[in-house]
């Protein structure tokens, strides 16, 4: 069986090369990369299963790593940066990142996190996943999202928000149950990053048809309201 690869993109070369050690250890074949724009042709001629990736980095910076990958593949990625603020944190999530750990880091915590992401990442092809509703089609196979006939570029996780809220219409889901259904069970963050999701997802299709609404229960949670 082939071993799993991880590309790990960091300009410090010493963090690369703990990081090296401690996951070859757990079995995993590791990939260095030390800026960003040597982490896209890396990523493109190596084909990783995961990816490790600074921000702050030399030309190309993380986010646009990120942007870049995600156009072409959905594999975990997880930031590892010293930059801990919320808004970054939130803007790591919504570009695609799966998680998002803050330096200093345990090395421990992060062997753990990258079993979590890949438990739930499941690269097999699937059945076609796909809710339609008057002027709304979300396919989660292909990662597309049409409203009033017109494709929209949108976020992996909030595509697989709306898809899951979509899946069942009229339900209500708590931010922790959204947390555990969308991000997963071993998600480390905040229920305030469902509210962000929301709300962005309502500047892109709410008020679009008067049929399905994505709606606020005060107290309680969030439901995909059908009428």
């Amino acid at each position: 069986m082939s071993k799993v690869k991880i590309l790990v993109v960091d300009d410090d070369v010493n963090i690369c090369e703990l990081i090296r050690l401690y996951l070859e250890k757990e079995g995993y074949e590791v990939i260095l990369a030390y800026d960003g724009t040597k982490a896209i042709d890396i990523f493109k001629s190596e084909a990783p299963s995961l990816v490790i990736l600074d921000i702050m980095l030399p030309g190309i910076d993380g986010w646009q790593v990120c942007r870049e990958i995600r156009k072409v593949s959905e594999i975990p990625i997880i930031m590892l940066t010293a930059k801990g603020e919320t808004f970054d944190k939130v803007l790591g999530l919504e570009l695609g990142a799966d998680d998002y750990m803050v330096k200093p880091f345990e090395n421990k915590e992060l062997v753990a996190r990258i079993k979590a992401v890949l438990r739930r990442y499941d690269p097999k092809p699937a059945t076609a996943k796909e809710v339609i509703f008057p002027n709304l089609i979300i396919n989660l196979s292909t990662y597309q999202l049409k409203v009033n006939g017109k494709a929209m570029e949108i976020p992996p996780k909030e595509l697989e928000l709306l898809y899951f809220l979509a899946s069942h219409p009229n339900r209500v889901f708590t931010r922790e149950q959204l947390l555990q259904e969308v991000w997963g069970f071993d998600y480390f963050g905040d229920s305030r990053t469902v509210d962000v999701h929301i709300k962005r997802l309502r500047a892109k299709v709410d008020g679009t048809i008067q049929v399905w609404q994505i709606k606020t229960v005060w107290g309680v949670g969030y439901k995909f309201e059908v009428k």
